[in-house]
């Protein structure tokens, strides 16, 4: 089911902007916060405005549950509509990310992309990954994970395997 284009608005106001400075997104925000902002918070509000940008104008739902960034990015690369260089240079900037600002910033064109495409991820583990980038032991995990995912080996999926030539 779409969200309303109304919520999907407010939900997009929040780019470029900080955590709890934006009040058309306090109704979509669940994270506790006793007045503060917290790195959950934070993670919740890059989360939501991703997700408003990346639904925009997509009849399908771009959330999906397991559908995780490393392989959304995989798909991204492997799409034919953008270089696949072009892609590495991107995904590897987001990576390469050492603040959470930073991060969403590059994500930001990424999830454009990614709506080009019509590729979905999962918005509940994005923002844990991103409620994990504030802390440099599980930005590892993070960076791991993604990563491994982006690099899985497989063979396109429009391309035949090989043929054994024994």
């Amino acid at each position: 089911m779409e969200p309303p284009g109304e919520d999907l608005a407010a939900l997009r106001s929040g780019l470029g902007h900080t955590a709890a400075t934006v009040p058309a997104l306090w109704p979509f925000y669940t994270s506790p916060t006793d007045g503060q902002v917290t790195p959950e918070l934070e993670a919740e509000h890059a989360a939501l405005s991703l997700y408003g940008l990346h639904q925009q104008s997509q009849r399908r739902p771009m959330h999906k549950p397991r559908a995780s960034v490393g392989e959304a990015l995989r798909a991204l690369r492997r799409s034919d509509r953008f270089s696949e260089e072009a892609v590495d240079r991107r995904v590897a900037a987001a990576v390469n990310a050492t603040s959470v600002p930073t991060l969403v910033y590059r994500l930001r064109g990424l999830v454009t992309q990614l709506r080009t495409i019509g590729q979905p991820l999962d918005y509940d583990r994005l923002l844990r990954d991103i409620k994990d980038w504030h802390y440099p032991e599980s930005r590892r995990r993070v960076r791991r994970s993604w990563g491994l995912a982006y690099h899985t080996w497989g063979s396109r999926p429009d391309t035949e395997a090989p043929v054994n030539a024994s």
